[in-house]
């Protein structure tokens, strides 16, 4: 398959932290961490399980302020420590069966996360472009911006 096959599958979002990255990292991959911020505002976040190694599953629960929870699972295929995290990823009930990837990169004190979503097909992936999941990706990184945030100045 050649790239632009797979560019047509691919969402990519790309953000910098004012944090250095180890912090992000941690943010990222510590379950005490991720049920501070995953999800967007107004949800509550549940790390039900976290075997954060290659094989080792995951599976988060937001719920919303009515009570609906939406859960989110996959299994991490590839870790390089405070570099990547490639993971399967199912998040009920919008999004099935895609590949997520984040890259943490140094830009001077700051980081520069750059987070991928594969899909299976062409046609999957607009669909999800169209219902507007990376603007919930976005918010999500809003909510990890203020607690990152939080963390530095706690620390200074």
């Amino acid at each position: 398959m050649g790239n632009s096959a797979m560019n047509k599958r691919v969402l990519v979002l790309t953000r910098v932290f004012k944090a250095p990255r180890k912090l992000v990292w941690e943010a990222w991959t510590k379950a005490g961490h991720i049920a501070l911020w995953w999800g967007p505002r107004g949800m509550k976040t549940k790390v039900i399980e976290l075997d954060f190694k290659p094989g080792g599953k995951w599976k988060y629960v937001m719920t919303s302020p009515n009570g609906a929870e939406f859960p989110a699972s996959g299994v991490f295929t590839e870790i390089i420590e405070f570099e990547k995290i490639i993971s399967s990823a199912d998040f009920e009930p919008v999004t099935h069966n895609v590949i997520i990837t984040a890259i943490f990169e140094d830009v001077g004190q700051n980081t520069k996360l750059t987070f991928s979503v594969a899909h299976p097909t062409e046609e999957y992936c607009s669909k999800q472009e169209k219902i507007g999941v990376m603007n919930g990706w976005g918010a999500n990184f809003d909510e990890l911006e203020l607690y990152l945030h939080k963390l530095v100045i706690s620390k200074t």
